[in-house]
């Protein structure tokens, strides 16, 4: 997939509805990391920010959305896309109860894209949790389904599970040293958008010998490769950072193209590699 993707770039989701390619994470910040890093984002033109109950900072990440919102009022909250996670499965009314703690906890009215964060706690909190979203979904709390490092048995699971509503994401760790080949090709194959998480590998391979060459050919950073590369696979990439400029060189990827035998060859660096 080419094109000349920028923050602008939106992808369209399995229900119709679209977001922004390229988000900003917030995995391990401290609240106070994480409100400045929305604010750089906010500036640099990033208008999708990731968050989750687990990462304790919902309620700095949507004060951080909603202050930059009051002073720049050529932007509503309409075009901020936000996105939490349910901490753990459980109960429907657990799930329930913690997607409206979601809710409140960011101040934002409604949450954009809500995911059950992974598929502990065996089928059945599985099926109840996403019951769960699928209310909050009727109800105008979350606008969008999805799940998150959910294997091919949980994807298949909830499908054939008849779901009122189909998952329109499936966000885990995604980049060139972890493809998940048959994974992705089920998700593509259910219009399951695929999000990419640690899209930079968290720098464990940004002095692999390919990815170094490769950025030389090409005139950019090793990150800047690795989401160039996301995007061209369709993935929406979530690259984390709580520098500014850095923030703002991550999605910097609409001046060049990777080409189809350097997509190739990035392509066989697979080596199962998760980072956390």
């Amino acid at each position: 997939m080419a094109g000349a993707f920028s923050l602008a770039t939106r992808v369209t989701l399995n229900n119709g509805l679209t977001m922004p390619q390229i988000q900003l994470g917030v995995y391990l910040m401290s609240g106070s990391e994480a409100s400045t890093a929305v604010k750089y984002a906010l500036d640099a033109g990033y208008r999708a920010i990731d968050s989750a109950q687990m990462y304790h900072n919902e309620r700095d990440v949507g004060h951080a959305i909603l202050d930059y919102l009051k002073t720049h009022p050529d932007l509503k909250r309409e075009d901020i896309h936000y996105t939490t996670k349910l901490a753990s499965n459980g109960t429907y009314d657990r799930a329930r109860a913690s997607i409206k703690k979601s809710v409140k906890e960011c101040g934002l009215g409604y949450i954009d894209l809500f995911l059950l964060h992974s598929p502990y706690g065996g089928k059945q909190a599985r099926l109840e949790s996403w019951r769960a979203v699928e209310d909050a979904i009727q109800d105008g709390e979350v606008r969008i389904g999805g799940v998150s490092n959910f294997g091919e048995k949980h994807i298949t699971e909830l499908l054939t599970s008849t779901p009122r509503i189909k998952p329109a994401v499936n966000q885990i760790e995604l980049h060139p040293f972890n493809t998940h080949p048959s994974l992705t090709a089920l998700c593509t194959s259910h219009s399951i958008l695929l999000e990419a998480y640690a899209p930079l590998a968290r720098a464990l391979r940004m002095k692999h010998p390919t990815i170094v060459s490769l950025s030389k050919k090409y005139g950019v950073t090793p990150a800047q490769l690795l989401v160039r590369w996301s995007c061209q696979m369709g993935y929406a990439p979530l690259p984390k950072s709580v520098r500014k400029e850095r923030i703002v060189e991550n999605a910097e990827v609409g001046g060049f193209e990777i080409g189809e035998e350097d997509m190739t060859v990035l392509g066989g660096l697979d080596e199962g590699l998760v980072t956390d």
